[in-house]
């Protein structure tokens, strides 16, 4: 009778853990911005400005509703990898790819976009705050290789001038290559 009882008793705590198992990840901590679609005319504008060809990797980190990595390879061929610290937006982005059918060229990571590395990318772009943009410049120095091209929507780095800007439909498109300076 014990033996069924314990039987029992780890059957029903096994039923209680596993739905906490499979939920979802948790989200990492507040995300520093909220979030707000490119539109798809500053994302196609992004990526030509980039030049981005088969070859590269595009990493956007802040990635959403993940419209530029799966943009970057239906268009260009490109690999592609968003990031993103809210789980709902790599929800999002990870139906959207589904529909897409670059599956097999763009991954989505819920990670801290300052924590995770990127040394990987060709193609770096960011909608981000200009705080947010000059908070990442050591770690975009650091990590990419030289020729890396940066692209932001919106937002610049401070004093730092960039090499280009495109207005598109009166949205700022900014470029730089690495090393920032």
């Amino acid at each position: 009778m014990r033996l069924r009882t314990l039987v029992l008793l780890f059957a029903v705590l096994a039923a209680v853990a596993a739905p906490s198992s499979a939920q979802q990840p948790a989200q990492l901590r507040s995300p520093d911005v909220i979030f707000v679609p490119t539109p798809q005319e500053v994302v196609d504008a992004m990526l030509k400005l980039a030049k981005v060809g088969p070859n590269d990797v595009v990493y956007d980190l802040g990635s959403g509703d993940g419209r530029i990595p799966i943009t970057a390879a239906k268009t260009y061929g490109a690999r592609g990898v968003g990031i993103d610290i809210d789980p709902q937006r790599i929800r999002e982005a990870n139906e959207n790819l589904k529909t897409a059918g670059v599956a097999n060229k763009v991954k989505f990571l819920n990670q801290d976009l300052f924590t995770t590395p990127i040394g990987e990318a060709t193609v770096v772009t960011l909608y981000l705050l200009p705080s947010l943009n000059l908070k990442l410049l050591p770690k975009l120095n650091a990590e990419l290789k030289p020729g890396t091209r940066i692209v932001s929507h919106a937002f610049d780095m401070g004093d730092i001038k960039p090499q280009q800007t495109l207005n598109v439909n009166g949205r700022t498109v900014y470029f730089w290559t690495v090393p920032i300076k």
